[in-house]
C-alpha cells in the first residue's frame, strides 16, 4: 500500500515510519524540519520518498499526497508551552496546515487519513478516566487547535466522504524523543538529566498524575487505525489507560540510572492541567486495540536507548 507519513522527521512520525516499511509498505514523507530531525529518517533515507514541504503551503500537501491511499498526519506544533507563547504559529501549523492536508486528500482521492489529536482537548476536567463523551474543554492554544483539527475531520468526512479518523494521544514517550529542546516532554529530560546524575526539574508539586504511553502502542493504533471500518469520523483516545504521579515516574527512572540526584520543584506553568488518565473502552471496541507495551517495560527501553546514545539507531 502506498502510504504518506506528514511530520514523519519527528519522534512519533518516524518511529511509524519504521515499522510501516518492516510491513512492506511504499512511504513517503512530508516534513519540513521545523520540530522534525533528519537523523530520525536516516535509517530509512533508501527506503522513503521524501517531500520537504511545509504544510501550511497547499500546493507542497498536493504533491505529496498524490497517488497515497492512507496519509498518517502527523505533522504538527507539539507543545502546549510554545502555543502559550505563540498561539498564532500554534493555530497556523496545526489549524491552517491541516486543513490544506484536508484539502488536498480529498482532492486527490485519498481513502483514509488518521490525525494525532491530544488529550489536551479535554482540559483539567476532574473527571476521570476522560472518556470521548465528555464535554471538551481545552485550556490552552494547543488544546484549541487540536480540537478546532478534529471538527474539521469529521466534517470532511460528513461532507466529503473523506474517511478521516482522529486519535487523542496521552503523554506519549519513546525513543527519538528529544530531550533538548526547551519545551521537552517530561520523560526525555528526566532521564537525560539523571543520566548525567544532574538535578531533573518539577514544574508542580510532582503529584500530578499522566497517562504515560509507549511509542510502539501509539504505532500500533495508527495502522489499527488505518483499516479499521467502523473508525471514520471518529475521535478516540489513545493511552494506557493508567496514570502515573511524576514523583513516582522519577523514582523509576532513579533506579534505572542508579543516579541519586534530587529534583528542583518550580512553579507550574500556565496550561499545565493537574491529572489526566483515559479510559481507552472505545478504542479497544473499535479499533481491537491493546497495549504492546506496558508503561514500566516502555520507561526501561527509552533509558536504554538514550543510555546507549545512538539517537539514529532504528527504534525497538
Amino acid at each position: 500500500m502506498r502510504v504518506l507519513v506528514t511530520g514523519g522527521g519527528g519522534f512519533i512520525g518516524s518511529n511509524l515510519v519504521g515499522r510501516l516499511l518492516q510491513l512492506g509498505h511504499e512511504v513517503a514523507v512530508l516534513d519540513n524540519f521545523l520540530t522534525g530531525r533528519r537523523e530520525n529518517l536516516a535509517p530509512y533515507n533508501d527506503a522513503v520518498e521524501l517531500f520537504e514541504e511545509d504544510i501550511r503551503d497547499l500546493e507542497g500537501a498536493r504533491r505529496a499526497v498524490t497517488g497515497r491511499e492512507v496519509v498518517y498526519h502527523q505533522a504538527a506544533l507539539p507543545s502546549v508551552p510554545r502555543s502559550v507563547e505563540d498561539p498564532v504559529l500554534s493555530n497556523s501549523i496545526n489549524v491552517d496546515g491541516t486543513l490544506n492536508v484536508l484539502l488536498a486528500c480529498r482532492d486527490a482521492g485519498v481513502r483514509r487519513v488518521v490525525m494525532a489529536s491530544s488529550s489536551s482537548v479535554y482540559g483539567d476536567s476532574e473527571t476521570l478516566p476522560k472518556t470521548e463523551d465528555m464535554a471538551t474543554a481545552p485550556k490552552s492554544p494547543y488544546g484549541a487547535s487540536k480540537l478546532a483539527t478534529e471538527a474539521y475531520g469529521r466534517a470532511f468526512h460528513a461532507v466529503y466522504g473523506l474517511e478521516v479518523v482522529s486519535l487523542r494521544y496521552f503523554n506519549v514517550f519513546g525513543p527519538r524523543q528529544d530531550p533538548q529542546s526547551h519545551y521537552a516532554a517530561v520523560i526525555p529530560r528526566f532521564i537525560t538529566a539523571l543520566l548525567e546524575d544532574r538535578r531533573p526539574t518539577v514544574f508542580g508539586d510532582g503529584e500530578q498524575t499522566r497517562d504515560f504511553t509507549y511509542v510502539d502502542n501509539v504505532v500500533q493504533a495508527n495502522l489499527l487505525a488505518g483499516a479499521a471500518p467502523e473508525a471514520p469520523g471518529l475521535a478516540l483516545n489513545l493511552a494506557g489507560g493508567h496514570r502515573y504521579s511524576l514523583n513516582y515516574l522519577l523514582e523509576l527512572v532513579r533506579g534505572l540510572t542508579g543516579s541519586t540526584a534530587q529534583a528542583v520543584y518550580e512553579p507550574a506553568r500556565p496550561g499545565d492541567i493537574k491529572h489526566s488518565q483515559a479510559g481507552i473502552d472505545l478504542a479497544q471496541r473499535v479499533l481491537d486495540f491493546s497495549t504492546v507495551v506496558d508503561f514500566e517495560e516502555g520507561i526501561r527501553r527509552t533509558v536504554d536507548w538514550y543510555r546507549a546514545g545512538e539517537e539514529t539507531k532504528p527504534a525497538s
